[in-house]
This record gives structure tokens, sequence and C-alpha cells, in this order.
């Protein structure tokens, strides 16, 4: 008989909520082995506890910003399902907000530790992986609209998704000759937890206001785009920016101007869903 063929495998960082665990359920409905990696375990033990899998899923907690931690997931994944095709660099904070005159410069270099140098890492040791596979794979990256707009986001952030975007295209020409293709996806304003923070109708005014499509953006439409990146059908695309943002982008946002200019009044920093708390200082006038 002749012998089975390997059933695909994909490293999801940050899968325990929003995006991430949209996309994690996507992938295993694709059929894909699955490894997540996250810094907040409760959110983990979920995963496992509500997916059924049937032994295609492993979660390993994580610290994206450390080298050992990246490479242990993806030896995870090498180990657990006999290599490594999909790598979904996704984990990310908000990070530092606030007057770029007040804010503090170890928050500022937290926010690029997690966004920015956990995607390096990711690719690195995904890229390795892949390699010694011989068999190719896709790498997919978690920019933002932020990245390409000087009013979409707070100033940390949004430089280290421009980074992810360049990122992504330097890596894209040096790993193509592995058939290894490199690619980003760059939303909009999602309908997730790290976005409204509890206040759901934060992101309608966006929708309301500033976004041209009608419907509000969700984690699943994100995950339909890293599907398809990471599937045959996008097998010529790679060194791109995939906009997913519902028309933001074209009609030239002013985020900052509109529903984040209390950020303004405030330094601090945004954890995201790490399960570690927001930091925020008031800013007194003058």
């Amino acid at each position: 008989m002749p012998p089975t063929e390997r059933v695909r495998s994909a490293v999801v960082t940050g899968g325990g909520g929003g995006i991430g665990r949209a996309t994690v359920e996507r992938l295993l409905r694709d059929g894909l082995s699955v490894v997540v990696g996250d810094l907040n375990a409760d959110r983990g033990a979920e995963l496992l506890a509500e997916l059924d899998a049937d032994d295609r899923l492993r979660f390993l907690r994580v610290d994206v910003s450390s080298e050992d931690d990246m490479a242990a997931l993806v030896t995870l994944a090498v180990e657990s399902f006999g290599g490594l095709d999909v790598m979904f660099n996704n984990a990310g904070i908000g990070g530092a907000f606030g007057p770029i005159t007040e804010q503090d410069v170890d928050e500022w270099d937290a926010t690029f530790a997690v966004n920015m140098r956990s995607v390096f890492l990711g690719t690195k040791h995904a890229a390795r992986a892949m390699i010694a596979g011989g068999h190719g794979g896709s790498i997919i990256n978690t920019a933002s609209i932020a990245g390409s707009s000087g009013g979409g986001g707070p100033q940390a952030y949004s430089a280290t998704k421009a980074g992810v975007l360049s990122l992504t295209k330097t890596t894209s020409v040096e790993l193509a000759a592995h058939r290894i293709r490199v690619n980003a996806v760059s939303p909009g304003a999602i309908y997730t937890e790290l976005l409204h923070r509890g206040r759901p109708e934060f992101t309608d005014s966006w929708r309301e206001q500033i976004q041209p499509w009608p419907d509000r953006g969700t984690a699943e439409a994100i995950a339909d785009v890293v599907a398809w990146l990471a599937s045959d059908e996008s097998r010529f695309v790679t060194g791109t920016e995939v906009l997913a943002d519902g028309g933001v982008m074209a009609a030239a946002p002013r985020l900052v101007d509109h529903d984040l200019a209390h950020l303004r009044t405030m330094s601090g920093m945004a954890w995201g869903n790490t399960g570690r708390s927001a930091e925020v200082r008031r800013l007194t006038d003058g």
C-alpha cells in the first residue's frame, strides 16, 4: 500500500482568542493539524476543552518575544505532526499609547517585542523547519491598516505594523527559492475584544462613520483570508499585503482624530488578551 500522506500542519500565535482563535477553528475545519501559542494559559485550556480536533490540536504557553519559546513552538509542531506547512504570526497587543512626549521607553520597547520581534522569530524558525522539510510552506503575518497610515492607530503600534509589512516583503524575496510564500493580512476595525475592550459599540461607530462597507468586520472574515493564504489556491501569491478592512483604506482613515482621540489625554500600555491588565496614566492639562 502507498504511504499515507502527511496531514498539513500550522502554528498560530495569539490563538487563544479573537482572530487567532477564529483562524484555529477554520484551519481545523480545513483538515490541518494546529499548534497554538499564547501567553494566556487560561485561554489555551479553554481552546483544548471546547474544540473537538481528534488529536490535531496542541497548545503551548509562550512569550512570543522569547526566541526559546518560539523555537519550542515550531519544534512542537514538527515533532507532533511531522513537519510545518503554515506559520501564522498573529500575536499582538495594542501597546504603548499617548502623546509621543509622554510615552515610556520600556512600554515602547515592549510593544515592538510583542508585535515585531515575534514576527521575526516566527518567520526565522518556521523557515528553518520548512526548508528542512523540503516541501515549502506559507508564512502569514498579521499587519494592520495602521501600518500604512499616519492616522490608523497609536504611534508604536503603527510603527510595528509598518515593520511587519516590510519584513513580509523582504523575507518573501529571500525565501521564494525554497517555495516558501510570505504574505501579510491587514485587518481594519475587527469586532474582537482586543479592539472594543468590552465596549461593543466602539467598533460600530467606526463602521457607521469611517468604514464604507456596511457590515461589521469579524474575526471569521480575517480567518477566511488567512485560510486562503495558507492554501494552494494562493500558490502564486507572495510578498503582498491583503487588505481586509471593509474599504477603510480606500476612504483615507483618520481613526486617531475620531474614536482614538481620547488617547491624547492619557498614556500607558495595553496588553491585549494576554491576561495582564492595561496600565493607564491620566495626563493633566498643561
